[in-house]
């Protein structure tokens, strides 16, 4: 290796079925069972430590020895990760929480918490020889993944349910990716990419249907440790569509246990989903370990508009684990959480990031999240990519009204 990295990457494992399988081969889904395969590291061998990471650049591959990436040739970086952790005094204060802060996606090269997962799939990928590179996507995930494969010099194809927001089908378009819209949802998007991915070429990169991009999302987990001075809070709420965030996360913890980096305490893992497309939080309510698919979803959040999840048993596993919860939103209470959020901190969050401060709303009047407790939310993606969810109707006041002489 011309630039090693460090990593200490040393299989591939199945998470249900628990096979091993040599981490230096492209691979999706485990060959035996069709579960979701996970990296696992030698973190014995792990010399870095928490003081190390001080002189390090302030990117998530600052974790990379615990990152699949081994030869630091084929990283491909647009500086996604360690974003801010954003105290929220306003929201504290109105919802009557000693501590609410705001994980802030939205400030990500691409705009959402999908730069990390294709930064981490797209270099692991081309270190493997991959030579295009495809996923659906319900929006953020194609943007992503056309820029980071541009940035790789690899071909990209996506495909997007037609009605997923238009800055988003303009990103993946501009970046150069093989662009296709379906009438249909992402699961629709993601059999044509899964039964056509051989004829083209594509390597498919799919959610939690190959091992690497939920090692992007795992650095959530280590910077929310690292901010938080090698703590972790009460309670995280997360927006959950296809999962990979809070599995990785709780993946994260565990390995950060092993290293001994934090203790043994977990906060507890809360999913927030839409009304109008909440399979993990049915699943979740009726004792279930695997989420059935939602039919006739509906949700402007279209990042929550994912009807079937393939890492379902990993996520309710992790919230029921960790003692959390599952809570479904309605449409309104997003958009006023919306207003809210901007309003009260400055922060414009997508209509997922709004939806995890709607749910810490009903937890609190539930008595499920109490007011000396520490709360992270997640806002996964930046508002202004959204620009038809908000109604938004400015005045329009004449130049030479007089009203500008009276402050209006």
């Amino acid at each position: 290796m011309a630039n090693p990295t460090g990593s200490t990457l040393s299989h591939l494992e199945c998470t249900a079925c628990g096979r091993t399988f040599d981490a230096d081969a492209l691979h999706r889904l485990c060959p035996e069972c069709g579960k979701v395969l996970y990296p696992r590291y030698d973190l014995a061998s792990v010399a870095l430590r928490p003081s190390d990471l001080v002189s390090r650049t302030p990117s998530m591959w600052r974790y990379r020895e615990v990152l699949p990436v081994r030869d630091a040739e084929h990283v491909v970086s647009l500086g996604e990760g360690f974003t801010p952790l954003l105290s929220a005094p306003r929201l504290s204060a109105a919802l009557g929480i000693a501590d609410v802060r705001i994980k802030d996606e939205a400030q990500n090269p691409t705009g959402s918490f999908k730069a990390r997962g294709m930064s981490a799939a797209v270099s692991r990928a081309r270190e493997l020889g991959a030579k295009t590179v495809a996923a659906p996507s319900a929006g953020n995930a194609g943007g992503a993944l056309a820029a980071y494969a541009a940035r790789a010099g690899l071909a990209a194809g996506v495909v997007m349910p037609e009605d997923c927001p238009r800055i988003n089908q303009v990103e993946a378009v501009v970046s150069g990716a093989g662009t296709w819209l379906v009438d249909g949802l992402i699961d629709d998007a993601g059999r044509l990419v899964r039964t056509t991915s051989e004829a083209r070429g594509w390597f498919d990169v799919s959610t939690l249907k190959e091992p690497y991009r939920v090692e992007g999302k795992k650095t959530l987990g280590y910077e929310l440790a690292e901010q938080l001075g090698w703590e972790l809070p009460d309670v995280v709420i997360y927006p959950t569509g296809g999962g990979t965030g809070l599995v990785g996360m709780w993946k994260a913890f565990a390995e950060m246990t092993e290293l001994g980096w934090i203790g043994e305490q977990r906060p507890r893992m809360v999913v927030v989903q839409a009304e109008g497309c909440a399979p993990i939080v049915r699943a979740h309510d009726q004792g279930e370990r695997h989420a059935p698919r939602w039919e006739d979803a509906t949700t402007e959040a279209s990042g929550l508009r994912v009807p079937v999840a393939v890492g379902d048993y990993l996520v309710l596993d992790a919230v029921r684990d960790s003692g959390g919860t599952a809570v479904s939103v309605s449409e309104d209470e997003m958009r006023e959480a919306t207003r809210e959020l901007a309003a009260s901190e400055g922060i414009y969050p997508a209509p997922e990031g709004a939806a995890t401060l709607a749910a810490l709303r009903r937890l609190r009047d539930s008595g499920e999240v109490g007011d000396s407790e520490r709360v992270v939310l997640f806002n996964t993606g930046a508002g202004q990519k959204y620009p038809d969810f908000m109604p938004a109707a400015p005045e329009v006041v004449p130049a030479d009204s007089p009203a500008w002489n009276s402050g209006l």
